[in-house]
């Protein structure tokens, strides 16, 4: 017989555990149980009706085809002047590029900004495809733990010990962050993108939580740098998580790099998504009302999960999420998760996916879905807790 084909090293990374844990749920649904969705994060709204209705239109048009490889020049033009009106900065569209998600948009830094074997630093705990992206790509995740004593977030301090250590080439780190919730303090975000521009490390910035905080605004780092690398999606606060698009805001020198790669790897991004998304930002009053629910979602959690046991967690600044120690129930959150959806019927994502050593004993709230979910989430853990 022929041997089948072997794997490439590069494939051989680590599985997406939300993922994993939404193919069980799946599972379980098609076998008749009500499953309570609390593991993915992803808007239980759909797109803007503006946004829905852009594309209606234009598929009725009929004309949808390759857009520019750097994005519809009007698309481009409207996220430079997001910029200005959400934080004060003068950003201009040749430096935006249109991306398929922010994934799409990662692959365009790693590939633009890094050689391979280059040193990257990022939180752990973390969005674990960040490392899986950079371990496919020959890159090097450097990481750097974070916890309560840092309130969740990384600190210049701490990133310059990782590179006393051993030289950086980048740091990659967001602010709300997935998997906490956590948001860098201003002044710390300043020292941050200060130390880094001193150092020559190049800064990736995710900022695809923007406009879901809960106390205080979101902050830049094109507020404190020209040469970081911005990516943002239209994926959370937008809730176009399908529509697959997202953008970078890049330096000047990496722009004609990143318009190469994108005409090779993907041409450009979905030309219906672009037009549609034009209207996004017109949406806000619909898309307040959604981060509302969040809000009133996020209330409910913090009152009610230290009651169930769950009284640690990381700072919810903003996201969606609740990062909670789970050690006063278990020491193995994956076990812990399989029985909480196995038997409780509520699926979370165990804390190993974002933190393979500490990760054991935390798990991940999502509270993106709708109202009426969460609170029966919270009453179905009541009742198996036992509370």
């Amino acid at each position: 017989m022929t041997k089948p084909p072997s794997p490439s090293k590069r494939s051989a990374i680590a599985p997406f555990i939300a993922m994993d844990v939404l193919s069980e749920t799946r599972e379980l649904e098609r076998q008749g149980r009500r499953i309570v969705h609390m593991e993915l994060g992803e808007p239980g709204a759909p797109a803007p009706r503006a946004v829905r209705e852009a594309a209606t239109r234009s598929l009725a048009e009929g004309a949808i085809g390759y857009a520019e490889a750097l994005g519809r020049p009007a698309l481009r033009q409207r996220i430079a002047r997001h910029y200005g009106e959400a934080y004060g900065v003068d950003v201009s569209p040749e430096r935006v590029i249109v991306a398929t998600g922010s994934s799409g948009a990662f692959l365009l830094a790693f590939l633009a900004g890094f050689d391979p074997g280059a040193r990257i630093a990022m939180t752990a705990p973390g969005y674990p495809a960040y490392a899986n992206i950079l371990a496919s790509l020959g890159l090097e995740s450097v990481l750097i733990d974070v916890g309560a004593d840092t309130l969740y977030s990384p600190t210049a301090a701490l990133l310059e010990a990782a590179h006393r250590a051993k030289r950086l080439d980048g740091a990659l780190l967001a602010s709300p962050a997935n998997p906490t919730g956590a948001m860098i303090p201003s002044d710390e975000f300043q020292k941050i993108c200060a130390f880094c521009e001193d150092a020559g490390i190049l800064f990736v910035s995710d900022e695809i939580y923007h406009g879901l905080s809960y106390e205080r605004p979101c902050e830049t780092a094109l507020a404190h740098s020209r040469n970081a690398i911005v990516v943002n999606s239209f994926s959370k606060y937008y809730a176009m998580t399908g529509w697959r698009l997202g953008w970078l805001v890049a330096p000047e020198s990496l722009v004609r790099p990143m318009e190469r790669l994108q005409q090779s790897l993907a041409i450009s991004a979905p030309t219906l998504a672009q037009i549609a998304a034009l209207e996004a930002f017109e949406a806000k009053a619909e898309l307040e009302a959604v981060k509302a629910s969040y809000a009133r979602s996020r209330a409910l959690l913090l009152e009610r999960l230290p009651r169930l046991g769950f009284a640690e967690f990381a700072p919810p600044d903003g996201a969606f999420y609740i990062y909670a120690d789970i050690s006063r129930f278990s020491a193995d959150s994956a076990a812990f998760c399989k029985r909480m959806l196995e038997e409780a019927g509520v699926a979370v994502t165990p804390g190993i996916d974002f933190d393979r050593a500490r990760g054991k004993r935390m798990l991940r709230f999502s509270y993106a879905g709708a109202e009426s979910e969460v609170r029966l989430g919270l009453d179905r853990l009541a009742a198996w807790l036992g509370k």
